[in-house]
């Protein structure tokens, strides 16, 4: 491929991950929403934000790899893509469901704190919640495509320009990395300029709200 065209491809994929990164909500709002909840510092939600992102990119290129070196049509890499699309997105739907009930329950909990055995309840559930919702949501968004990522992989590779494949995964991914960082950084920056203090209580019940929010969207869109 002439430098022209190389140069065309790159521009390309990194304008297709920074409109693909911003027109998904699931990409910031869902860490977000949950940093707020669970009072994560700014800089635990980017981290949990980065290892995300990157298990989300290291799983289409894996993909898209094992596809050019086998030599596996490019249709059926697509429809591979999307059927892992359609259950990433089903599934942070069911995780926001989870999480809206979890809060509820919460909220009755600190109702009844004058109960003991409930009180023992809520803190067990604090913890387990604590531990399982990062790796929750690091499944989900390694089952979540990049659908556009492989097409750009498979057309240079066409070419059997391994050195371009690398730098096309490479750009993709770095775009989609520091487009997401920097949504979710501006964003928790924003909301911290105001006081939540009278909705602290129904925060995780609004959080759960908000991700079945951004599964429904993005379900309708095909995102």
């Amino acid at each position: 491929m002439i430098l022209e065209d190389q140069n065309i491809l790159i521009s390309t994929a990194a304008l297709i991950a920074f409109i693909h990164t911003i027109i998904g909500p699931d990409h910031y709002l869902v860490f977000v929403a949950l940093g707020k909840a669970r009072d994560w510092s700014t800089l635990k939600t980017l981290k949990y934000t980065t290892i995300c992102c990157v298990g989300h990119i290291l799983s289409s290129v894996i993909i898209g790899f094992i596809g050019i070196f086998f030599g596996i049509e490019l249709v059926k890499l697509v429809n591979l893509e999307e059927f892992r699309g359609l259950l990433s997105r089903w599934m942070l739907l069911f995780f926001g469901l989870i999480y809206f009930v979890w809060g509820l329950r919460k909220i009755r909990i600190h109702k009844n704190k004058k109960n003991l055995s409930d009180k023992h309840s809520y803190i067990n559930s604090q913890k387990k919640a604590f531990n399982i919702t990062p790796w929750a949501l690091f499944i989900i968004f390694v089952l979540g495509p990049c659908e556009a990522l492989i097409p750009l992989l498979m057309y240079p590779a066409i070419e059997t320009d391994m050195m371009l494949v690398f730098q096309v995964a490479l750009v993709f991914g770095i775009v989609t990395l520091v487009t997401m960082l920097l949504s979710v950084f501006l964003l928790v920056r924003s909301l911290n300029i105001f006081k939540f203090n009278s909705f602290e209580k129904y925060s995780h019940v609004i959080t759960g709200a908000s991700i079945m929010l951004c599964a429904i969207a993005i379900n309708f869109a095909g995102l």
